[in-house]
């Protein structure tokens, strides 16, 4: 599907296309498990390339409030709440179908603590421990920018976010714009490269 398209497709609240649920097997940080996947959400049949280093390249969360910005349906939020089993996590994203795919998978699994949401509907006043996120980086430039500045903000402090990016697809960018953008009181750092894609932190101070 052609970049321009896919905001027509799964960056929306009530994909039109029809949902075609599958069941696949994944690993997730050394744990496999079987979960239920639908077109009309990100990566429906396996499980994406950044998602992966990701998730081979962070530490286990830190804290009680965790936080999966565009959850799809639900790999990270299933790590971090494998990881973290007494945590809460938060589940967002604009797709209303990835919300109740997220959802179903982590009571397949018996992940009590995962929350869904819409983006809108987060307690205002919650903040995050940790916050792990392939970032919808083909929403565009500024959307993207927008939704960042929605989150990392909320980063408790001491707190950090773990974000992957194809380097190919502005990751050193994004890392200098983010640094800029949040100024003192936030570190913005490399934290690894792997097989293309830049995984950077931003740590609340």
């Amino acid at each position: 599907m052609a970049p321009e398209n896919l905001a027509q497709h799964y960056f929306v609240s009530d994909p039109s296309v029809a949902e075609k649920p599958r069941r696949i097997t994944v690993e997730l940080r050394g744990r496999t498990v079987d979960v239920g996947t639908a077109a009309g959400v990100f990566s429906p049949s396996d499980l994406d390339k950044g998602t992966a280093a990701l998730l081979r390249n962070v530490p286990d969360p830190h804290g009680r409030n965790l936080l999966d910005i565009g959850c799809g349906w639900g790999p990270i939020t299933l790590a971090l709440a494998l990881a973290a089993p007494s945590a809460t996590v938060t589940a967002v994203d604009v797709n209303e179908r990835s919300l109740r795919l997220t959802a179903a998978n982590a009571r397949e699994l018996g992940l009590t603590g995962v929350e869904t949401h819409l983006p809108e509907d987060v307690p205002a006043d919650r903040t995050f421990d940790t916050i792990w996120s392939n970032p919808p980086i083909r929403v565009g430039k500024q959307e993207l920018h927008d939704i960042l500045m929605m989150w990392l903000p909320r980063l408790a402090p001491g707190g950090t976010a773990w974000l992957v990016v194809q380097k190919n697809l502005g990751g050193d960018s994004l890392q200098r714009w983010l640094a800029a953008t949040l100024g003192e009181g936030y570190c913005v750092d490399r934290a690894a490269t792997d097989k293309g894609f830049r995984v950077i932190t931003v740590q609340r101070a």
